[in-house]
């Protein structure tokens, strides 16, 4: 894929982002711009191609402007990834941001990075068995425990004991997989414990592809005679495609979803229209900025500011520096604080339904 230099185009509000010396810009000169290589795991996962991608870039303009971006997607193929890796290293990269595509086969590209004394960051997903500088990541045992604690509210509101429910988890074997595992069990396993829930249907959806999701769901839904309550997952992609086999069986809104993440647009309008519970609110701009930082820190041999780290994620082979941030949960309640961040309008979550209960007050 050729490389790609993003024009800015971040809102105007991010000009007035206080920066720190990690994010003022070099001197402009006559040598070769540094490189910097975006490296994406897939396309099944959209927030990485729609929004994180473009949100990185434009701060990566804004801070460093002397650098270009390239941007490469593995396709959801780990030795596609490390070749792309192999690939940035041999063409100068300066810095690689990676978001991995499967963090167990990820550590071959790490070991080529830091035998080339290439620097990491890591974006979002880990990458286990090699060196890395530092990792952005939204605290993924906090996005479980609200998952969690959102499916134990609807939980509560069901009348008798061995109530049916079935889990879709993402990618088997990722820190954040884990982690959104052990955070939803701090209210759900209780539950099991109790007899209040039954698990009925469980699995992992390779590469979170949301196509897996929805045909597990079907396969549920006809050994189960539709008889589940609650469908709990893990992201906006694999609930959507849950949402999509309900809707097969005209039980979209009957049967309810929980477990989003991300606060993709298809999953808002999905809220709005009362066939998806709730997703996790993450403000990918915050994601973006710190990872565009941090990038600049390093660009301009400054390093990692030890201010901005707030933990580690042990990775098998050292403790990497962790930027953890914050997360909210989102449901028809609490729209509007996706709309106030300015990601999204109400014109666009409501337009496939502006006629829905939560759209009626915002037409």
């Amino acid at each position: 894929m050729k490389r790609r230099v993003r024009a800015f185009s971040v809102a105007a509000a991010v000009a007035a982002v206080a920066l720190g010396s990690c994010a003022a810009p070099a001197p402009q000169g006559d040598e070769a711009p540094e490189k910097v290589f975006f490296l994406l795991p897939n396309t099944t996962t959209t927030r990485f191609v729609e929004r994180d991608e473009p949100l990185f870039t434009d701060f990566l303009e804004l801070f460093a402007p002397e650098a270009a971006v390239t941007v490469r997607n593995a396709e959801g193929d780990p030795a596609r990834q490390q070749s792309q890796v192999e690939s940035a290293i041999a063409e100068g990269a300066s810095v690689l941001v990676l978001i991995s595509t499967d963090a167990r086969f990820s550590g071959g590209a790490l070991t080529a990075a830091g035998e080339a004394n290439v620097p990491v960051v890591l974006y979002d997903h880990d990458a286990v068995g090699g060196p890395a500088d530092v990792q952005v990541i939204f605290d993924p045992l906090e996005v479980g425990r609200r998952q969690g604690s959102r499916a134990a509210d609807l939980i509560a509101a069901m009348p008798g004991d061995g109530v049916k429910i079935a889990r879709v988890e993402g990618n088997f074997g990722e820190y954040g997989t884990r982690q959104f595992r052990l955070g939803q069990d701090e209210y759900l396993q209780p539950l099991a414990d109790s007899g209040k829930i039954r698990v009925v249907c469980e699995t992992a959806i390779d590469d979170w592809d949301p196509a897996g999701g929805q045909a597990f769901a079907e396969e549920c839904l006809a050994r189960e005679n539709n008889d589940i309550a609650l469908f709990v997952t893990m992201n906006d992609d694999l609930a959507g495609g849950i949402v999509a086999a309900l809707a097969g069986r005209g039980l979209a809104g009957r049967i309810p979803v929980t477990g989003g993440q991300d606060a993709n647009l298809a999953a808002l309008q999905l809220i709005a229209q009362g066939t998806l519970d709730n997703t996790i609110f993450k403000n990918l701009s915050d994601q973006a900025k710190v990872a565009a930082q941090l990038t600049t820190s390093i660009l301009h041999g400054d390093g990692i500011s030890e201010e901005m780290v707030n933990g580690t994620i042990d990775n098998q082979y050292m403790a990497v520096p962790t930027v953890f941030l914050p997360v909210q949960n989102i449901t028809k309640d609490n729209l509007d604080v996706v709309v106030n961040s300015g990601f999204y309008t109400w014109q666009q979550i409501c337009a496939p339904d502006p006629a829905s209960a939560v759209c009626g007050d915002h037409s």
